[in-house]
């Protein structure tokens, strides 16, 4: 791979991670109801996801599953009902703290670090946009003059690298409004806002079509 082509697909990939999706709201929700480490341990979750669905582009199975229909159809339906159940999830996790402080408890529901971890792996695993990204794009920037492995690491690394830091900026970023939601109403609408848009992306995802299609 030539530097001119490698600095497109750095380009391509650094916009893409960027733009405001599940992934990227989820990294807010963690950064405020539970902290920056929930970011990160999201992040790592998130990427390594990634990691896999590089991997099965690579394989050949990533073409098969643009390619297939029902396949597309079920990876679309398991990722929008993972959206719905868990923005459902957060509209209802402001009443199971508030119930926590009346009994007397910890003012956040305290949750396994390996949780979030398995949260931001299976929200890329289900999530059919990096599947097309993975499935169609990678292949127009792979040259067959050169060695697989080493592009394939270059382009896989870069993504995921771009990926955690702009997880982990948007993390930072809601810690520093997290002021503005101090009290027991603005945490109330924070979770109704966030968990209307996970419920809004699941059923928006339904509507989302492979290049098949």
């Amino acid at each position: 791979m030539n530097t001119d082509t490698l600095m497109m697909y750095l380009l391509i990939s650094f916009f893409y991670v960027i733009s405001p999706g599940p992934a990227i709201l989820l990294a807010i929700f963690n950064s405020i109801s539970h902290g920056m480490r929930a970011v990160m341990i999201g992040a790592l979750g998130n990427i390594t996801g990634l990691f896999v669905l590089s991997l099965v582009s690579v394989g050949g199975l990533g073409a098969i599953l643009m390619a297939s229909t029902t396949l597309f159809m079920l990876v679309k339906v398991l990722g929008a009902s993972y959206l719905i159940y868990l923005g459902v999830r957060q509209l209802f996790s402001r009443k199971r703290q508030l119930k926590l402080q009346e009994e007397g408890g910890a003012e956040t529901e305290q949750r396994a670090w390996f949780s979030h971890y398995r949260e931001g792996l299976f929200l890329a695993v289900t999530n059919p946009k990096p599947i097309l990204f993975f499935g169609a794009l990678f292949p127009q920037f792979i040259d067959l003059n050169y060695a697989l492995a080493p592009q394939f690491s270059v382009m896989t690394g870069a993504f995921m690298l771009f990926s955690f830091i702009s997880l982990s900026c948007y993390g930072l970023l809601a810690q520093s409004a997290k002021g503005f939601l101090t009290g027991s109403q603005g945490m109330k609408w924070f979770h109704r806002v966030t968990g209307g848009l996970f419920v809004s992306m699941g059923v928006g995802l339904l509507s989302f079509k492979s290049a098949s299609q």
